[in-house]
């Protein structure tokens, strides 16, 4: 699951970084996601990150709210 993070930055500031970053061919969004990588990296010790890791790894797939129609239909008919 992705989180958002909110900021609050000068107009004049954020549409200058954003012409320049133009520029560059990349964008304020991209960048800022790598410099959260690498906080991320720098901050959390490796052994959470492994963690983190193998927990996103095993996520099973969604189950079904609602039963299968030929369940249902077979329940209807006894």
């Amino acid at each position: 699951m992705k989180k958002s993070v909110s900021i609050s930055v000068n107009e004049e500031k954020h549409s200058a970084v954003e012409m320049y970053l133009e520029q560059k061919n990349t964008t304020l969004a991209t960048e800022l996601g790598k410099y959260v990588e690498r906080l991320y990296q720098k901050n959390v010790p490796q052994n959470v990150r492994d963690f983190i890791d193998m927990m996103s790894a095993k996520k099973p797939a969604r189950k079904p709210k609602n039963p299968a129609p030929a369940e249902s239909k077979k329940q209807s008919e006894q």
